[in-house]
């Protein structure tokens, strides 16, 4: 059973990203505000439960929640800026949408970057500890993975509606036969003959 807040009395946002390990596509963060009574029964960390939960639960948190919102970086600013400062822009920019303002973030992982005078914490794999956190996983996950299969569409020799951009066998095959697209994060090592590949 995960736990419903991280200080009582207080309007907690989980927050928590989908997509740094990829070779492709942006990275895409949620920030969830849950009612301090919400219990769900299959709710916790995205990585732990199939495709078609993820996207039932998709649906559950998006009518419970107070607020929620979702926000991206994309492959461009990935490469300007790195991976772990585009994931606390993600972040950043989900929280910045969210309808009702929050007194505080729980952060998914080891790091973040302050978010204006917010007070935050992070929690080492806090998907699978707190409500608001798993939620965050479950929205930042399925949203990213919809954009990867609309980008497969216009793509498919990568295969991005199977492996949504993560760096498998057959995605780094389909780089080294047909070379990268603008949704490639050209930072990150594609191949291991990487410098070959842009000569």
């Amino acid at each position: 059973m995960l736990l419903p807040f991280f200080n009582k009395g207080v309007i907690e946002a989980g927050c928590d990203e989908a997509g740094r390990g990829c070779l492709a596509g942006p990275v895409v963060a949620a920030a969830v505000i849950l009612p301090p009574d919400f219990h769900h029964k299959v709710l916790t960390d995205s990585k732990q439960l199939s495709e078609k939960q993820r996207m039932a639960l998709k649906e559950d948190v998006k009518s419970a929640a107070i607020a929620w919102a979702v926000g991206w970086c994309s492959p461009e600013e990935i490469d300007k800026i790195n991976i772990l400062n585009a994931s606390f822009v993600a972040m950043h920019r989900a929280v910045d949408q969210l309808k009702k303002v929050p007194e505080h973030l729980l952060i998914d992982g080891n790091r973040f970057k302050k978010y204006k005078e917010l007070p935050h914490n992070c929690i080492v794999k806090g998907d699978s500890l707190y409500y608001s956190i798993a939620a965050a996983s479950i929205l930042a996950k399925t949203y990213r993975d919809e954009w990867m299969e609309r980008l497969g569409e216009e793509f498919p020799v990568y295969q991005w509606a199977k492996n949504k951009g993560y760096p498998t066998m057959d995605h780094r095959d389909a780089i080294r036969a047909h070379g990268i697209t603008p949704y490639h994060r050209k930072s990150f090592r594609l191949l291991p003959e990487q410098m070959e590949l842009f000569k």
